[in-house]
């Protein structure tokens, strides 16, 4: 029973699902159906799932048959139709037809213009996408082709900013074209021919103001000149503010406008050309010179470029170079004052440029490497100048050389460069210009002295006295009382010496003029350099005279005379310096003048040299002296020779009158001394070995000539018989031997009164023993009448004797 119902509960189950799958296969497209007759195929009851398909086909076909047997009238009557409706369309598709052909007939022009209309829209929308495209394009090329002008122009800045435009604002809205891709793998080419052009642009700039650096400091140093004059004239008003231009309008001379795009600032000569200027027109500002736009245009296209630090360090390097190609001085340099100015010229001009440079651009160059520049110049240029300034010998160029250093200085300083070692140069050069005006005055005076007549200045009229005396400072109430004509008691060469001190000292002056010195060192200077004038070249100079060999008596005792009075004009030189620069000797540390002791070293050799001059005249009239040493003879006057001596000492005494009587005293006392000695000499010289009383009496009578000139007074202001002191020891030999009084010589000797105290036995000796000889030589030749000789042999005894006494004498002195 159970199984019964479980096959019906089964039975059950299949025919829904088989229901179900029929339902399914119904309603499903037919592409999906194949799951479902799967799950057919899969079941166990595919039989009766045949027979369920089958049993609702043939429920479906039975359907149909009942639906067609329901709408088959209305099938036929439809056929009927139809078949109605195929021949009227048969009759519309040929109406049709023809229409159509007659249409496509009549449509052809039709047709053609329409394609024509076609190509034409499509041109225009070409066209009109062209345009859109070619403005889009065009400023591009309008750039590109504005690029292309500015570089063909050498306007590189310009170009640059118009590079940067067309990378950075039209390139990118056209990127997609060839051309675009072109231009921007161009574009770094053109940045490089940019910076290229402009670094050659800067380099011709650099070489061109390495030329032309000597115009620009010319110019600049002619605007200080200007300004020192105009300062000149200031001075002699009283005025509030500084003395020097300001360093405001020093730069006025720069103005130039550095993005100007005039043809002038876009030619990148560097140097313009300027025609010379007369000197009484206004002379040429720098900006008139130079054309700064290469450097600014270059600084600006390398700092867009990002490479300023590397055009900073090129052009510094490059100014250093051209520096010490500027800072070498020529050879020749000290030959002129030219080559000064050419080489100051050129360092000027390189600080100008770098001074402008400083101050028109920010960091291009600092006042670091400015300080650095200049010290290095400074010092060459003080070693340059000292090397050089030795080598001048001529006092006016070394003055030239001082003003135009001077100048040098003033137009730096104007520049704010730092110009005080300079100056302390300039003292240094200025012992040397000191030295240079001691040889310059060297050859003045000798000039003077070797030209002078050594003559009192005559002058014979009122007009010539006062021109004597405006030269040089004389007064003499005596001599400006005598009737023309007259004299002065000086030759021409006092004046003329005093004349050529003063114009010494406005020589040194002439150099201590804008050193910035004080009265009082300007004052100092002055008498330190006339001293060396007075103790060294004059002195050397009178001394040089003094010396010489052919000068006269005559010519020594005016320059006596004329140091007498050059001597007496030294505190009218001591006026002179006081009045030009306004410092009083009573200042403290003021030097004093040693013009005093020079003119008496000067006279005292003066004084030296007119005794050795007589002296030397004495001897060369003594060389005429002819003794016959052995003569028998008595004569009865003085010798030729002694007579023309005398007369030549009594004409010369005579022109001592005009010296100062201590002198004349001096030289005749002096005279007289050297002819006694000289005489004393002749008597006891060695070749002389014999001598005869006759040849003594002779030479007594000389001697008693010489006394006689003495006591005739030659030189007045000798007390009596003191020049005859001269002449004292010949007077006492020559008396002793004469009056044969050896007893009372002998006798008297070595007491204070006796009557021969100025008798040396030494002498004494030798001139009897030069007589013992004579008479032992003619006793020989006369053996043979010695029986009459008997006097003789006992004077020959008593000389023996009075030898032998000398001898003791002169022994128990020198024990």
């Amino acid at each position: 029973m159970e199984r019964g119902k479980m096959a019906e509960a089964e039975s059950l189950e299949t025919a829904a699902e088989h229901e179900r799958i029929l339902r399914e296969i119904e309603s499903t497209d037919t592409a999906c159906i194949g799951p479902t007759l799967r799950s057919v195929y899969d079941g166990e009851e595919h039989g009766r799932f045949m027979e369920k398909l089958e049993t609702r086909i043939r429920n479906h076909d039975r359907e149909i048959e009942k639906m067609c047997n329901f709408h088959y009238q209305g099938f036929v009557d439809s056929i009927t139709e139809l078949l109605k409706v195929r021949g009227e369309a048969q009759k519309l598709k040929n109406q049709v037809t023809d229409t159509n052909r007659k249409l496509q007939h009549e449509g052809k022009e039709l047709v053609i213009a329409m394609e024509e209309l076609k190509q034409c829209r499509l041109q225009q929308r070409n066209i009109s996408a062209t345009v859109d495209k070619l403005m889009l394009c065009l400023p591009v090329l309008e750039m590109y082709s504005k690029l292309r002008d500015q570089m063909k122009t050498k306007r590189h800045y310009p170009a640059l900013k118009t590079l940067e435009h067309l990378e950075h604002t039209y390139l990118p809205q056209v990127s997609h074209y060839r051309f675009c891709k072109v231009m921007v793998d161009n574009i770094p080419k053109l940045r490089e021919e940019i910076k290229d052009v402009s670094m050659s642009d800067l380099k011709d700039f650099l070489e061109s103001i390495r030329k032309h650096s000597d115009k620009i400091g010319e110019t600049a140093m002619k605007q200080a000149q200007q300004q020192r004059n105009l300062d000149n004239i200031v001075l002699q008003q009283p005025r509030i503010g500084s003395k020097r231009k300001s360093k405001k309008d020093a730069y006025t001379i720069f103005d130039t406008d550095i993005e100007s795009t005039s043809p002038k600032s876009e030619q990148d000569s560097g140097i313009l050309d300027v025609e010379d200027e007369e000197d009484d027109e206004e002379v040429p500002g720098a900006q008139d010179l130079v054309d700064f736009s290469p450097v600014y245009r270059c600084l600006h296209i390398y700092s867009v470029l990002g490479a300023r630090e590397t055009f900073e360090n090129y052009y510094r390097k490059q100014r250093r170079k051209q520096a010490r190609l500027v800072l070498q001085p020529p050879s020749n340099m000290h030959e002129t004052l030219d080559g000064y100015r050419k080489y100051f010229n050129q360092i000027v001009g390189f600080f100008v440029v770098e001074d402008h440079i400083l101050h028109t651009t920010q960091g291009l160059v600092n006042r670091a490497y400015i300080d650095e520049l200049w010290e290095m110049a400074l010092s060459k240029t003080i070693a340059a100048l000292r090397t050089h300034s030795s080598y001048c010998s001529d006092p006016n160029l070394v003055l030239d050389l001082k003003n135009l250093i001077v100048l040098f200085a003033d137009t730096l300083q104007v520049y704010g460069f730092p110009v005080n070692q300079l100056f302390d140069m300039l003292l240094e050069i200025r012992d040397q210009y000191s030295e240079t005006l001691l040889k310059k005055w060297a050859g003045i005076f000798r000039n003077i002295l070797d030209s002078d007549n050594y003559s009192p200045i005559p002058v014979t009229s009122e007009e010539m006295y006062k021109k004597v005396v405006g030269q040089f400072p004389f007064q003499d109430t005596e001599l400006e009382k005598q009737p023309f004509p007259k004299k002065f008691p000086f030759s021409e060469f006092v004046p003329k010496v005093y004349n050529q001190i003063k114009e010494f000292i406005y020589a040194c002056l002439k150099f201590s003029e804008d050193l910035h010195l004080s009265s009082t060192e300007v004052d100092d200077m002055i008498r330190k350099s006339t001293n060396l004038l007075l103790t060294r070249t004059l002195s050397n100079s009178l001394q040089n005279v003094i010396k010489r060999k052919n000068i006269g008596l005559t010519e020594l005792v005016q320059i006596i005379i004329n140091t007498t009075h050059l001597e007496k004009s030294c505190k009218y030189l001591e006026e002179f310096i006081t009045n030009i620069t306004n410092v009083l000797p009573e200042t403290v540390h003021t030097t004093k003048l040693y013009g005093t002791t020079t003119f008496k070293d000067a006279r005292h050799a003066a004084e030296e040299e007119i005794y050795t001059n007589l002296n030397q005249k004495i001897d060369q009239f003594l060389q005429l002296a002819d003794y016959d040493w052995m003569t028998g003879d008595l004569g009865n006057k003085a010798s030729d020779y002694l007579v023309d001596l005398i007369a030549f000492l009594r004409s010369t005494f005579a022109v001592f009158t005009h010296l100062p009587g201590k002198v004349a005293q001096t030289a005749c006392m002096s005279a007289c001394k050297h002819l006694a000695t000289s005489l004393m000499q002749l008597l006891l010289e060695a070749e002389v070995r014999q001598l005869t009383l006759g040849a003594l009496q002779q030479f007594n009578l000389d001697v008693r000539e010489c006394e006689q000139f003495a006591r005739s007074g030659p030189v007045p202001g000798f007390q009596e018989d003191t020049l005859q002191l001269a002449f004292i020891d010949l007077r006492q030999l020559l008396d002793l031997f004469i009056q044969w009084d050896w007893s009372t010589y002998l006798a008297d000797y070595g007491q204070p009164n006796c009557k021969y105290l100025r008798v040396n036995p030494v002498t004494a000796l030798t001139l009897l023993e030069k007589i013992s000889r004579e008479m032992k030589d003619t006793s020989r030749k006369n053996n043979m009448f010695a029986q009459f000789r008997k006097n003789e042999r006992d004077k020959q005894k008593l000389i023996d004797t009075v030898a032998k006494q000398l001898r003791g004498l002169i022994s128990s002195h020198h024990s």
